[in-house]
């Protein structure tokens, strides 16, 4: 999908992350959780957080602040756990984002989207849709498909593989 394919406008979950705004697309957000428990999973990396049980359904959970390499920090009251949808291919896999706090949905329309510069980006360019412009900040809409690497995708399969779900299962 290309910023011209958002001739209408788009809403996207707004999220923080080490003080800076990120979105992701609501089209590819299921819900947004409060922190619960989440079961570590011996033998991951670093930033995949683990599961949790999402109506009898088993959830991999990653750590976005790990993920992106920013400074850890502690959860908070507001640390939320947005659900998003992934493709990957031809199947759709189900993963919790953890995240500081959740901001609102916003709507930003054409011309308020930018491609992301090419140079002087701590992000890697691919996991960034678009840079969204307010009249006070700017927001990092990611691509929820290329945040979650090949290799990230393939554990999360081994993950609900184990757990007896299938990726397109989960969450429902």
């Amino acid at each position: 999908m290309t910023i011209d394919d958002k001739k209408d406008g788009a809403q996207y979950l707004t999220f923080l992350l080490d003080s800076k705004i990120f979105a992701f697309d609501v089209l590819k957000t299921r819900e947004v959780l409060s922190l619960i428990e989440i079961t570590p999973i011996p033998g991951t990396p670093d930033y995949m957080t683990g599961v949790l049980n999402l109506r009898g359904s088993v959830v991999p959970v990653m750590d976005l602040r790990k993920k992106f390499g920013l400074h850890e920090s502690p959860y908070t009251e507001n640390t939320s756990i947005v659900i998003v949808e992934a493709n990957s291919g031809s199947e759709v896999v189900i993963v919790g984002a953890l995240v500081d706090a959740v901001k609102g949905v916003r709507r930003f329309e054409e011309d308020q989207l930018e491609p992301p510069p090419k140079v002087g980006m701590k992000l890697n360019l691919d996991l960034i849709y678009a840079i969204g412009k307010t009249e006070k900040d700017f927001v990092l809409i990611l691509n929820v498909d290329k945040v979650l690497s090949d290799e990230d995708i393939s554990l999360t399969k081994d993950i609900l593989d184990t757990a007896g779900n299938s990726p397109a299962d989960s969450g429902d």
